[in-house]
């Protein structure tokens, strides 16, 4: 496509998330009785707001939403009690424009594993994957190539299995971002009590 703005796949979002782990931070959030508790935001020192979400006595939970330096959705990933449940989705982005411009993947989980039509494109827009789970085990896959030609039986299940695994590293790269600037909490008093005011 002449004149069509570079694609970026997150840069790729573990380079990405590396490097947005070395930037400083403001974190906005809330402690209870020495946990993170409250929602939560993760912002740039000029203000720029890079993920929101909340915490429940320490523990991720809720929809957390994460966006590039520029201001683009990257991704988008429910958590209840520390475990992905619901749909997460990925976006390619557009770093010059700052703003996503396609679908990456939209998968569904419950209780932490793959339940549901997991999809996914490629950075073109056509599509590349799309395999059905049931509690994180493939049932069936359907795969394409960038030119959209679909491929044989063996080769879907062996994208979904290497998809699978950059999925994950990307959630750990993403969930890494968050852990390292985490509110910082008074410990909580010795008897547990809260205190008084």
């Amino acid at each position: 496509m002449v004149g069509a703005a570079p694609l970026t796949l997150l840069f790729p979002l573990a380079l990405a998330v590396g490097q947005a782990l070395a930037q400083p931070y403001v974190v906005v959030g809330q402690c209870r009785f020495g946990v993170p508790n409250g929602g939560y935001e993760l912002r740039m020192p000029d203000g720029v707001l890079r993920v929101a979400g909340a915490f429940a006595q320490g523990r991720l939970t809720g929809t957390f939403i994460f966006w590039t330096a520029g201001g683009a959705r990257i991704a988008v990933v429910p958590l209840d009690n520390d475990a992905r449940n619901g749909t997460l989705a990925l976006w390619y982005t557009n770093p010059q424009q700052g703003n996503e411009v396609g679908h990456k993947l939209e998968a569904p989980y419950v209780d932490d594993r793959l339940h549901g039509i997991k999809r996914s494109w490629y950075a073109n827009g056509v599509q590349r994957g799309e395999y059905r789970y049931e509690h994180g085990v493939l049932l069936e896959a359907q795969a394409w190539t960038e030119a959209g030609a679909p491929l044989p039986d063996a080769q879907a299940r062996s994208l979904a299995s290497a998809d699978t695994d950059a999925d994950q590293q990307d959630y750990t790269a993403l969930l890494a971002l968050v852990r390292e600037n985490q509110p910082v909490c008074e410990p909580a008093p010795p008897n547990g009590q809260p205190p008084r005011s």
